[in-house]
Formats: structure tokens, sequence, C-alpha cells
């Protein structure tokens, strides 16, 4: 028997749905969206179109805003150092958080090499910023401040509305990484004071490979500069072959995200509530991150007291989980320990992901496995220690 998957916030299965969607697309409607003298290529522009149309009405703004990129990484170096090549001249300072993914702290610390200034903000102990420190951090030269919407470990979700307020105030972008949140939490750009938003498929039941950034259109113009330069696609912002199949994924599980948001995001905190509840019957449990507000299908926990390299390797043939980010593997998280956890803390921490697939029966199986193994890993834990004594 298959492990019961439950690591929905490294990645999901592809939806059957879309990948019905997308499958004439690599066969019989083949033709590059840059082909525009037949109709091969008009065909497969019109997919294009349909997919940009999908992905604006997600997030209640134009298809004019949305640049396609390869995922969210793609688009988050696209915002973050396009930014930063297009306004050097007028400020290098870059506010961001301790608990950002790899993708927007790389970025940074890249553009540190390159002489700009990035102040990395700690968190409370719940994880949330705090708003008032991040007014205090902004510097007169002060050109862009990056948020994530939703956090990829600890499912805790940012103040976005009260931080671009902020940066509205001061006439500074604001950029959010919300891959772990588009399809999963009301993002209306209609409303909320965001200037990029970064965003992926494969976390909601698309293909993997393919994402897009938001660009704010309605307003001054967003100073960007490519990262990508070729064949002048995607308007120069972005040079490069589209890749229709994938792209027509990304707009089918986005439409059927946000069609079926709030009934399944309820359902998901219904079979969260319960595996925390039933967890809290065992002792030296602590959670990671506030409990709301947060994604309704991430519960992160800390199990005190057991080797966390032996915990997650006899939870392996049972249940898919992780110890924090997939593409920090092996290394302790840099989340938990901007929360206050030691690394020995961080290693012995699940971050249970529940996704589309996740059932009750799932659930409870987990937490039969658990309720065995936590007392006898913590007898074993505690004799080997007495043995080093």
């Amino acid at each position: 028997m298959r492990p019961i998957y439950l690591d929905y916030h490294a990645t999901s299965p592809l939806d059957e749905r879309v990948w019905q969607a997308m499958l004439p697309y690599w066969r019989e409607r083949f033709g590059n969206p840059a082909s525009q003298g037949h109709f091969y290529g008009w065909e497969a522009q019109a997919a294009v179109e349909l997919a940009r149309e999908q992905v604006a009405a997600s997030l209640n703004t134009t298809p004019e805003s949305i640049i396609f990129t390869s995922g969210a990484t793609e688009a988050n170096n696209l915002a973050i150092k396009g930014v930063a090549a297009a306004c050097y001249h007028r400020g290098r300072h870059i506010v961001t958080v301790q608990t950002e993914h790899r993708a927007v702290l790389e970025p940074c610390r890249y553009l540190e090499s390159l002489g700009f200034r990035v102040t990395y903000l700690p968190v409370q102990a719940d994880g949330l910023v705090d708003v008032e420190r991040l007014r205090q951090a902004l510097q007169p030269d002060t050109i862009l401040v990056s948020v994530m919407a939703a956090n990829n470990e600890i499912g805790v979700l940012q103040p976005l509305a009260a931080i671009g307020a902020i940066c509205r105030e001061r006439g500074i972008l604001f950029h959010t990484d919300a891959a772990q949140a588009v399809g999963k939490i009301p993002l209306d750009m209609q409303t909320l004071p965001v200037d990029l938003l970064s965003l992926t498929a494969h976390k909601i039941g698309g293909p993997k490979g393919v994402g897009a950034l938001f660009v704010r259109r309605d307003g001054p113009r967003i100073p960007l500069v490519p990262q990508l330069h070729g064949g002048g696609q995607e308007g120069g912002w972005r040079g490069g072959t589209l890749a229709v199949p994938l792209l027509v994924g990304l707009g089918a599980a986005l439409a059927l995200a946000e069609a079926e948001r709030e009934q399944e995001q309820a359902r998901l905190l219904s079979l969260r509530t319960h595996l925390w509840q039933e967890l809290q019957k065992l002792d030296g449990v602590l959670l990671n991150g506030a409990w709301s507000p947060r994604l309704a299908g991430n519960l992160n926990v800390t199990f005190l007291g057991v080797n966390g390299a032996e915990l997650h390797r006899q939870l392996q043939p049972v249940v898919a989980v992780s110890a924090g980010s997939a593409c920090s593997t092996g290394q302790p998280s840099h989340v938990l320990q901007a929360l206050g956890r030691s690394a020995a803390q961080a290693a012995s921490s699940v971050r249970f992901g529940l996704g589309r697939e996740t059932t009750a029966a799932d659930i409870q199986r987990v937490i039969t496995h658990l309720h065995t193994l936590l007392p006898r890993l913590r007898q074993t834990t505690a004799e080997n220690s007495y043995i080093k004594k």
C-alpha cells in the first residue's frame, strides 16, 4: 500500500479534469502561439489567451496584468531582480522577512552581492510580521517590500492589506509570493494593495513547470527589467516559446480552485481541526505558527522528546510528510528557527499538508499510527539518552 500523501505544500497530484483539458495540446493542437501566419498558431494563441483570462479572473484583474513564467521561482526572480534593476538609480534598499521561501531569500542575497541592502525582518512567535516593525524598517531609498501571502511551512497568512497600505503611503512597490495562497484564499487585486504577485500551478492540482507574475497595470507603470531575453514573448517581459499545454493546465487548475474554494477549504479545515484535536491528546506536541489566520490545509507541529530523523523514518511507510520546505531537504527549517525552535526541535517537527484527495479515513489512519508510534519513540529516545550518559 502506498503511503498516505500529506505533503500538498510540496506539490499536488494533477487533477484529472486539468489533465483532460491539457491533452489536446500535446499532439493535435501543437502549434506555436508566436506563429501568427496560420491556423495552428492562431489555435495555440487562443488557448494561451483563454488561460491568461482564467488566471486574471482568479485574481479579479485584467489579462494584460499577467506575465506567464515557468513557475513561482521565476516569477519571484523577475519581480525582485526586475524591480531592483529598474530602480537602482532611485534606491537600493529592499525589505523582506526571515521566513520567506528560498526563491525570495536567494534573489535578495544575490542583490546584496551587487551592492543592494536588504533588511530581513524577524517574525513574532506566531510567525506573523509585526506591521509597525516593518514600517520602521522602511528607509528613504527603500524600493521594494516582499512578504509572502501564506507561509509554505507553517501556513500563516500575512497581513497583506496592512503592509500594502503602508507601502502605498510611502510610494514603495509591494510584492507577494502567493504560491501557497492562490486558489485557497481570496486574492482580489481590485482591493488588495499589491503591485506584484507570484503564483504557480502545481500546488493546486495543476502541472509543474508553469506559473505567472501579476504586474499591476491600473496606475503608475511598474518599473521592471526583463530577466529572460529572447523572442519578445509576453510583451517583451519574458522571452521563450510558451508551453501551451502547461498554460492550459494552469488556467484550468485556477478556474477549478476558485469555483470550489469555499467548499473545499471548509472541508480541509474540518479535517485539520480533527487532526490537531487528536494530536493534543499526546504529550509534548507544540503547534508551530498561529492557528488563525492560517491555510486550512496546513498543520505544522513539533513532537518533543523524540529523535527527528527516526520520527520521519518511521512515518514514511504510512504517511508522506516533510519537516519543512521541499526545496531545503536535509537542512534545519529556517522558518521554525525564526519562531524560536532549536535545530533539534525543528528536526522533530512535521508539516502536514492536506489537499483535494485527502480523506477523513486518511487522517484517522495517521492519527492511529502516531498514537502508537510516539510513546515508543519517546521511550527509545530516553533510553538512548540514558545510555550515552
